[in-house]
Order: structure tokens, then C-alpha cells, then sequence
């Protein structure tokens, strides 16, 4: 397919595979815009142990939906879609090519598949609820779960807080089980439209060996601070800001409860599992993306956009 017939490029991969680059390139030669596709990018609190793009790169060709979150929502699929429709109108009224970016496969699946119709939570129904819920065995949630909403108990396990979690709040906003939902679709924003779908897919050691180094530099470059200032904030342990790989073990530490070693070794060791399950997703939920290794991406990426004929 020529460049003239393509709207958006898409371009996935594990963390620390070199994706990001490959956005800002091919979004500098096709007069493009980087849109954010990684979950943790999305929030204002956290630049440096998410590796959001740096203020020289985000001056050098325009990125869109990064840090634009704060901490204490809890940011969802259904609302960076909502984000990115809205977007992607604005950017192709413009004449801007979306080059979308992040390791997120979940929101890239509900762009361009769609996804379950569930309605959001209304942050007072969720903050009621929380607190409410503070303290509790995470099985007596699953008992509660059992009595207004034995379908989604059955499905999910007594110890799995964050979904019994999500699955109460769900029940308490609308009264309807989560299930009911499921079988309800919404379009995605991209479904049907010619893309070009990438996966960055390094050699496993190599994207092991960048994670660590990656993460050696974070912590060079501030990220402990930033995980005091965010700790300083006492949010919810649950919400997705806390859970960002390196933070609960640098609030360990930062709590004494951990040395700084033990952190840095147990945040490289979550982002290396968190990468090899990257690679896992796109290969069994996506097999329609081209995976292509990262020295030969921009290559392939500039043939598949060069006009046809």
C-alpha cells in the first residue's frame, strides 16, 4: 500500500526496544504526530520511570497524551480511547500522519478492534467505595462480589483484589454485572481504516540488557525523587500511577524497608517479566502486525510508506 493510502502508523513493542525513536523518526519525515499508546505515559506524576519522552525530544516533532493525567485518576482503555478519537480527528483535519506509539497491547487492541462497552465509574462512587473498603480481606470482597454478582465471582479468583475490585465498583455504578457488559462492543477509532501496524521484536537478551541499563539511568536521572514527590501524595496503592514498574520497590525503600540495591534490582526484574509478557500479548492477540527487529524497522517502515508506483 502506497503512503497516500495509510492514516495512522502503529508501532508497538516491549519496553525498551527502541519504538520511540522510531515514532519520532518517521513522524519527522511524513510531517507527523507522536501519540502516546503506553498506559503509565500518561501521567503527569511519573516522566522519568516511564520513560516519557524528554523536553528536547517532545520540541523536536510534536507528541500528543503524555503526562496529561493526574495520578489519582484511574486512568482506562476506555478513556485513552476517547482521548485518541478526539485527537485523531483534530490531527487528520490538520494533514498530520498519527504515528501511534507505546507497549500498552490492550489499548492498541481497543483502537483498532474495539472494545467492551463498559460504562466508567464516577470517581465518587469509586473514592465512596474505597474507602469503604479499606482494611478488608480481599476474600470477604470476593463474598461480597458472590452475593450482588455471582457470575463475575465465579469467573474471577478469591485473591485477585485489583478485578474483584473493578468488578464491585462496576456492579455499585450501574447495577449490572461486569459479564453483562463484556458481550456489548463499541467500534475502535482506527477499526477498518488502512494502517500500518509494526512490532518492534528485539532478540530477548538484548531488550533484557537495555532494561537494565535503561533503568540504571532512570535512577541517575532522578527517579527516586520522583517517586518520593509521588509517595508524598498518599494515593491509593491500587490505582495504576502506584503500580508503575519501579515504584512499589523504590517506595519500599524510600519507607526503609528495602535497600536501594534490592529496589533497583526487583524494578529491573518487574520490567523484564512486564516485557517478556509485551512480547506474549502482541504475539497471540495481534498476529496481523508485521514484527520486525529494531535495527531493521526504519527500513521497513520507510518502504511501507513510500508511494506506490
Amino acid at each position: 500500500m502506497g503512503r497516500a493510502g495509510i492514516r495512522a502508523v502503529l508501532i508497538a513493542g516491549p519496553t525498551a526496544s527502541g519504538k520511540s525513536a522510531l515514532a519520532m523518526a518517521l513522524a519527522q519525515r511524513f510531517n507527523g504526530t507522536v501519540v502516546n499508546v503506553d498506559s503509565m505515559q500518561v501521567y503527569a506524576d511519573l516522566s522519568v520511570i516511564t520513560a516519557r519522552p524528554t523536553p528536547a525530544e517532545e520540541a523536536s516533532v510534536a507528541h500528543r497524551l503524555y503526562g496529561h493525567v493526574d495520578g489519582a485518576i484511574n486512568h482506562s482503555a476506555m478513556r485513552h480511547v476517547a482521548d485518541v478519537s478526539a485527537l485523531l480527528a483534530e490531527l487528520w483535519q490538520g494533514g498530520s500522519l498519527p504515528v501511534l506509539v507505546g507497549g500498552t497491547g490492550l489499548y492498541f487492541k481497543a483502537l483498532t478492534e474495539g472494545f467492551s462497552a463498559i460504562p466508567p465509574v464516577p470517581d465518587a462512587v469509586r473514592a465512596a467505595f474505597r474507602a469503604r473498603v479499606e482494611g478488608q480481606e480481599t476474600s470477604d470482597l470476593h463474598a461480597e462480589l458472590a452475593a450482588c454478582d455471582p457470575a463475575m465471582a465465579a469467573r474471577l479468583k478469591p485473591a485477585d483484589r485489583m478485578r474483584i475490585m473493578r468488578a464491585l465498583e462496576v456492579y455499585l455504578a450501574t447495577g449490572r454485572s461486569l459479564a453483562s457488559f463484556q458481550g456489548e462492543r463499541s467500534p475502535g477509532p482506527l477499526e477498518g481504516l488502512p494502517l500500518l501496524k509494526l512490532f518492534v521484536h528485539p532478540e530477548r537478551d538484548e531488550v533484557r540488557r537495555r532494561i537494565d541499563a535503561r533503568f540504571a539511568q532512570m535512577i541517575a536521572r532522578g527517579a527516586l525523587d520522583e517517586v518520593a514527590a509521588l509517595r508524598e501524595h498518599r494515593l491509593d496503592p491500587l490505582l495504576p500511577v502506584m503500580r508503575a514498574h519501579g515504584v512499589p520497590g523504590l517506595i519500599a525503600h524510600l519507607d526503609g524497608a528495602m535497600g536501594l540495591d534490592e529496589a533497583i534490582a526487583r524494578g529491573q526484574a518487574d520490567t523484564r517479566a512486564y516485557a517478556k509478557r509485551q512480547m506474549t500479548w502482541f504475539r497471540h492477540q495481534m498476529p496481523d502486525w508485521q514484527a520486525v527487529a529494531p535495527e531493521a524497522a526504519l527500513e521497513w517502515a520507510l518502504r511501507a510508506l513510500a508511494p506506490a508506483g
